[in-house]
């Protein structure tokens, strides 16, 4: 009876061990899934980072293409105004709007 007691016991403690060295090799692989599965999001974040970086990089120098050209109109119109004859037509127009009647209008 003793040796029967024993034999089981014996086989239950097997089957825990058994029981928790399937449940240890299955995390371990979980876990390795996990760190895989970090590692690569990981590495798609870094190179989202580098495109996002290069993508500012040429953002960056064309706003500058564009604040020299903007610069380069600017000066371009202010010495043109002067000479326009279109803004100095409106004054003409105005002037002779508010010009007496000559004595060809009679």
């Amino acid at each position: 009876f003793i040796f029967i007691f024993v034999l089981f016991r014996y086989h239950v403690q097997q089957e825990a061990t058994t029981k928790r060295m399937k449940r240890r090799e299955k995390n371990r692989v979980a876990a390795q899934r996990s760190r895989k599965r970090q590692t690569q999001r990981a590495d798609e974040l870094h190179e989202a980072y580098e495109c996002l970086e290069q993508q500012n990089s040429l953002l960056k120098k064309e706003v500058q293409v564009l604040l020299e050209e903007q610069k380069r109109l600017a000066e371009a119109l202010q010495s043109h105004e002067p000479l326009c004859p279109v803004l100095n037509h409106d004054f003409c127009v105005l002037s002779e709007l508010h010009r007496a009647p000559s004595s060809k209008d009679h």
